[in-house]
């Protein structure tokens, strides 16, 4: 159906508070999943971001790449092998976690936005110190009830983020774009999981919102109804739900990123669902906004 200029103009309208109040202000949008293998759907987000940039909103990307890594392994022929979702990453691995990610995934997100009609500069957290980070260590109970620590190899969390060189991008006018690479004081680089780098990101750089790109509507009562989304989570609900399981496996690091995020200082935080093309606009310069908002 065709849209009217009425409408348009009711669009833009519906716009103009939401334009007003992140006029100047960080979002930071962690874009994975789904939205990074289908290519409509990544130059959706990145004429999002773009569109962002020039009504006057700072947009910072960190992206993953998950399954990008995981095809390059499976042609090398290496087995991948994952504990409480994370992936186990020895020396080889780390090679082509970095190779994949800060060589080939981030600069076609790169590229995206250049076509779409921005500037965009990428990064991984080994340019200018960005993202310091430590070894991650798992531990899990065996069937005797003892703690056990697992061995993840270069697995790391963030220790701190360094954000002037983000900060000082910003300024010129480009759309930082982020590998969630992190780097040890001995120059060891460390594969970290791109929902805590967004949201530590967020932290540092002061964000208002903070938005997290998957592949559901969004967290679900019933994860088979897509109709008993709860679209505002309140912290203090997150214990509960994740004991009785309604928040389980990958979702769990998204809430905790988001809490962490929260607690950092972003005002708020948004889970959403990345099939749905232009859904951080959506999210963003709508009244009704899309999927999860996670809020103290």
């Amino acid at each position: 159906m065709d849209i009217t200029p009425l409408q348009r103009a009711n669009v833009l309208v519906e716009a103009l508070p939401y334009i007003k109040e992140f006029y100047g202000k960080t979002i930071v949008i962690k874009f994975g999943g789904h939205a990074m293998v289908n290519e409509e759907l990544k130059q959706a987000v990145a004429k999002d971001c773009v569109l962002m940039k020039y009504v006057g909103m700072n947009p910072v990307i960190v992206h993953g790449g998950g399954p990008e890594i995981s095809s390059l392994l499976n042609k090398l022929g290496k087995k991948s092998t994952f504990v409480n979702g994370l992936r186990i990453t020895d020396a080889e691995t780390m090679e082509v976690v970095e190779m994949v990610l800060v060589g080939k995934v981030n600069k076609s997100v790169v590229s995206s936005i250049t076509r779409s009609g921005g500037k965009a500069l990428g990064f991984s957290g080994k340019d200018g110190q960005l993202i310091e980070a430590v070894p991650h260590m798992v531990t899990s109970k065996n069937s005797k009830g003892e703690t056990i620590t697992h061995d993840l190899g270069f697995v790391g969390e963030v220790k701190k983020i360094n954000p002037d060189i983000i900060k000082s991008v910003i300024e010129q006018s480009y759309i930082p774009v982020v590998a969630p690479i992190g780097v040890d004081d001995n120059g060891q680089s460390y594969n970290i999981n791109a929902d805590y780098v967004a949201g530590e990101m967020a932290k540092a750089l002061g964000a208002d919102k903070m938005i997290l790109l998957t592949d559901v509507k969004g967290i679900l009562k019933d994860r088979n109804d897509e109709n008993s989304l709860i679209s505002v989570l309140k912290v203090g609900e997150v214990p509960n739900l994740i004991e009785k399981g309604v928040i389980s496996e990958g979702m769990i690091p998204k809430i905790q990123c988001c809490i962490q995020a929260l607690k950092g200082g972003v005002k708020k935080t948004h889970i959403i669902d990345g099939r749905i093309p232009h859904s951080p606009l959506l999210e963003v310069f709508t009244n009704q906004g899309v999927g999860t908002m996670v809020e103290l």
